[in-house]
Parts: C-alpha cells; structure tokens; sequence
C-alpha cells in the first residue's frame, strides 16, 4: 500500500486521525465539540434523561447489581456523563460508577464522581453509550475512476485531492460486501471498516449489559452515492479540509457494524420508547397550572427536535446485547428495555 507521505498525500484515514486527535486536533481545541456543532446531548437534558432512563431498566434486568456501569464514549467535555450522573434516582446512582472516554485533558469543573479515560474500562457491567463516535472514527474514501474501478482518494492538508492506488485487499472485501460501486466515475464510498473494527473492540470491554451507538447512518438499501464526508466549523457545514481547524465527520453504516444480536432503530422510536415525545400539554394547563404549562410546553419543543423527521429523530441507534442471553424477551432483549412504562413503575 502507498500513501505517497513524501510530498504531502495521503489517504482520508490518516489526514482525518491527525486533523482530529493529534497533538493540535480538533478534538483537542478548549471550546469543545460544543463550539461547532449540535449535537443531542447538547440540544436537551431529555436525551441524558431518556439514557439514564435506559440505564435504570437495564439495572433492572442486570437484577441490580452491586457495581453498575455508565460509559459515555467520545464523551466530549462529559456533558452527557454528568447528565446522566444528576439524572439518575438516588439508589441507583449510589452503586452506579460513570466512566468519560475522551482524547481531550479532563474539564476542570467535571464532576469529580466521573473517572476521566482515554479508553473504556474492561469487564463492563451496565451500558456503554456511544454518542456521535463512529461518525469521527477515521475511513478511507474510495471513489470509482473513469474504468470503473474503485481507487482510494489520496488528500493533502489543505483538502485538495487526487486518486490513488486501486482498493485491495480487506478493504475491497468491505466494499463488495456493504457498499458497492457502480462502474459510473466519480462514484464514491466511505470504507467503513475501520469502524466495525473499533465497535467490535469497545463491545468486547462489556461483560454483560448493552452497547448502544448512535449516530446519522445509512444501510445498505440507501447508501448515498457520493459518500458523505463533510465537515463542521463554527455551527456550520462546511468543506472537509483536513488542517485540524473543523470537525470531519461521515454518516456510518451502523447495518455493517452490527454484531450477531444488534439491532438498529431510529432514535425516534427509541426515544419515544424510553417516553420522549414531543406532544404539547394540553390548553387548559395554561389557564389553571400556566407555569407548569410553560414548562411543559418547553420540554414538548425539545423533545421534538430529538425525535423530528429529517433531523436528530433520523439518527440511528445499534443496540448490540452482551452476555444476557438468559434475559431475552420475546427473543429480543432490547424488546424488554425499550417499552414505555410510567415513571414511578420503572422504579
């Protein structure tokens, strides 16, 4: 394989895991994920809310056990750690240990109850959440050449680009496999196998529970037929330049990632089932509770931008089980998590 390094290409992989995470990366600057892009757990505290709600059934089937586990992957500046701490009821959070998996140096102002690790701990028992990781996890681009054949796209720091050697080998595997190129030039595909390389290790730090990660994403019946790299600056889309100063992000084929058992869903059905959703509260709560109502009315415009149609509710959710085969329900696990139940009968 070539990366013709000597004169400043490389492929989308190796520009984008230093644009990113090396020493001046992105994920390194002090604003924060946050100073660019919107992601849920930035949009309402009803997301930490609905995560730890997930958590407390899962505790529930784990038969509530003496040491529960939160892992917040990618977790940014821990805003969806400490969310999730500050949402839990009393009893559970007092067994329950919070782990932020994060590139980045500790928030000074973190909540000291949160361990601060540059990777997930071993033998998890609970929920490993990954929000909006896979997305940033570096691919190579392919792009079909004016034969017909797939050749990985060589890049420099300043987002010119030019082809370059022909797929081969796994990653031609890959691509046969889950996302196929037409012979039409100029055709192009994310090589997502770095991707299922990097799930497939943060399940196997799970003993028993549930990894879950969500992200924007595509199967296989939809793949885009240019690919979707981009990149974020600022709270704008804008070009992917690899120089460290943007977010460099791709839609993830969650269907290639999926391990035996996983399942994919909408974030919208997700949501509404952990009791997300964006009814407003009816009319005559203005004239007798109005600021409940105004309250109320808040939450409803909140958890509609989390679960909208063309926008954060089109995010798909894998949830991949691990090691609770006794608990299946229906033959489906996930199926006994993810029912709406009234609050004060989940605990």
């Amino acid at each position: 394989m070539t990366n013709d390094t000597t004169d400043g290409w490389t492929g989308w992989r190796a520009a984008t895991e230093a644009a990113l995470y090396g020493p001046d990366g992105f994920y390194r600057r002090p604003e924060g994920p946050a100073g660019h892009f919107r992601t849920s757990v930035h949009a309402s505290p009803l997301f930490a809310e609905a995560v730890a709600r997930l958590l407390c059934r899962l505790d529930e089937a784990l038969d509530r056990p003496a040491r529960l586990d939160f892992v917040d992957m990618a977790a940014g500046r821990g805003e969806l750690a400490g969310g999730v701490l500050a949402a839990l009821p009393a009893e559970v959070n007092a067994r329950t240990r919070v782990y932020a998996v994060e590139v980045a140096d500790r928030p000074a102002a973190l909540d000291h109850r949160i361990e601060w690790l540059s990777e997930p701990p071993k033998d998890i028992t609970g929920l490993l959440f990954a929000n909006e990781w896979l997305d940033n996890v570096p691919v190579e681009i392919a792009e079909t050449d004016s034969s017909g054949l797939p050749r990985r796209v060589l890049v420099r720091r300043d987002g010119r680009e030019r082809l370059g050697e022909p797929v081969a080998g796994a990653e031609a595997e890959w691509l046969d496999r889950w996302w196929p190129l037409p012979a039409e030039e100029g055709l192009r595909a994310e090589i997502g196998l770095p991707r299922d390389e990097a799930w497939a290790s943060a399940v196997a730090t799970v003993g028993r529970g549930l990894a879950v990660a969500v992200d924007y994403a595509h199967t296989a019946s939809s793949r885009p037929l240019f690919g979707t790299l981009t990149g974020f600056r600022e709270g704008r889309e804008s070009a992917p330049v690899p120089d460290g100063s943007c977010d460099l992000t791709a839609h993830v084929a969650l269907d290639a990632c999926a391990l035996p058992g996983g399942r994919v869903l909408t974030q919208r059905d997700a949501l509404r089932a952990l009791g997300i959703e964006g009814a407003r509260p009816p009319l005559s709560l203005a004239s007798t509770q109005p600021a409940e109502y105004v309250r109320a009315l808040a939450r409803a415009g909140q958890a509609a931008e989390l679960t909208a149609a063309g926008g954060l509710g089109d995010f798909g959710w894998l949830i991949q089980p691990v090691g609770v085969d006794g608990l299946l329900v229906d033959g489906l696990f996930v199926d006994g998590l993810l029912v709406d139940v009234p609050d004060h009968e989940e605990q």
